[in-house]
């Protein structure tokens, strides 16, 4: 039978206060167990310790923290660290800590599978089964910042919502785990290290910016030539780029926050001059950087990582036109935690 009882970090920190001021308590208590739920991260009333016996049972009796528990940890042997995150209806996403000489980076879950249908992702293969709750997608990072510290001596640097799901597909939950992340009285993060990475959902981008976010926008390009992204990612025939130019123009306009293109150049698909002359047009339209992604095939051979040469290519176009370009190596791929390889195996 399902549980009646409300998950308490579905709470504001003025409802609680509400809660225990109605049950004839004192509001402060309220105030007291917002922390231990945020920014000490109590997986159980029973662990509320400065809270007497008495008030952890009127917990108890009302409320449940639907905490994720991290079910299976890999690691790489370049220190990369793959979460399956079992959730509190027993369906399971995965996360990545990223570990590099300087800093770590937490790649975070947004949805349970994926509603978008990049062929070359396989996240995209398992259906979207639900959006992530805020604090679901808190936890990963939680858990994420405990590995860093555990195995690598120190916090967690940067977050990335890279991980399985399109992030503007859940939107409100995304932003209040990115609210509650960066709160004093969460983990107290810079916005500024953090990046929500989009396939191009334009009316989101917009809203984005009317909402004053600031947070980094990374975008999922692949192509700049409509037909060529269509084949590989096809809902950019419902979204395609004179829409998202528009909306990434009046992102730009809004935030003055330079974008980050993803790209990942595959042989035969747009290795060609022409892929490169019109991805150069694209990146003229607003200040951005490029990331080239090395390609983690994910088992039937039909994407292929191109050749060397076709990504200096690529590097030495954009490097003459005076844009930032970065080559990205491939982390932990011997556990299929590399860009795109996000799929559940377990």
């Amino acid at each position: 039978m399902k549980s009646k009882k409300k998950d308490i970090r579905a709470l504001t920190k003025e409802q609680l206060r509400q809660f225990f001021e109605e049950s004839g308590d004192k509001a402060f208590r309220g105030n007291q167990v917002y922390e231990w739920l945020w920014s000490k991260g109590a997986h159980s009333f029973e662990n509320m310790t400065n809270i007497s016996k008495a008030t952890r049972q009127v917990l108890e009796d009302n409320f449940v923290i639907n905490h994720i528990r991290v079910d299976q940890m890999q690691r790489s042997k370049d220190g990369t660290i793959k979460n399956a995150v079992q959730l509190h209806d027993g369906l399971v996403v995965e996360s990545v800590l990223i570990p590099t000489p300087t800093r770590t980076t937490a790649c975070v879950s947004s949805q349970v599978g994926c509603s978008l249908d990049c062929r070359f992702c396989a996240t995209a293969r398992l259906k979207r089964m639900r959006n992530l709750n805020p604090d679901e997608i808190y936890d990963q990072v939680v858990a994420i910042d405990n590995e860093s510290r555990l195995y690598h001596d120190r916090p967690l640097s940067n977050i990335v919502f890279m991980g399985m799901g399109e992030p503007l597909m859940n939107y409100n939950n995304v932003l209040k785990a990115i609210d509650k992340i960066t709160s004093p009285e969460g983990l107290g993060m810079s916005p500024k290290r953090i990046t929500v990475s989009t396939s191009g959902v334009p009316k989101m981008i917009k809203k984005m910016a009317d909402d004053k976010v600031r947070f980094k926008l990374a975008v999922s390009l692949h192509s700049a030539i409509d037909e060529v992204r269509t084949n590989i990612m096809p809902f950019n025939e419902k979204f395609p780029l004179s829409d998202l130019r528009e909306a990434l123009e009046y992102w730009y306009e809004k935030t003055k926050s330079r974008i980050t293109y993803e790209y990942v150049v595959w042989e035969g698909i747009n290795d060609r001059k022409e892929d490169i002359d019109a991805l150069l047009r694209f990146c003229s339209y607003v200040p951005c950087k490029v990331n080239l992604i090395e390609y983690n095939p994910i088992d039937d051979g039909e994407f292929q990582q191109a050749s060397n040469k076709a990504i200096e290519n690529y590097i030495d176009a954009l490097e003459s036109r005076g844009f930032v370009v970065n080559v990205r190596r491939s982390r932990g791929k011997d556990i299929d935690a590399a860009c795109g390889q996000l799929a559940n195996k377990s």
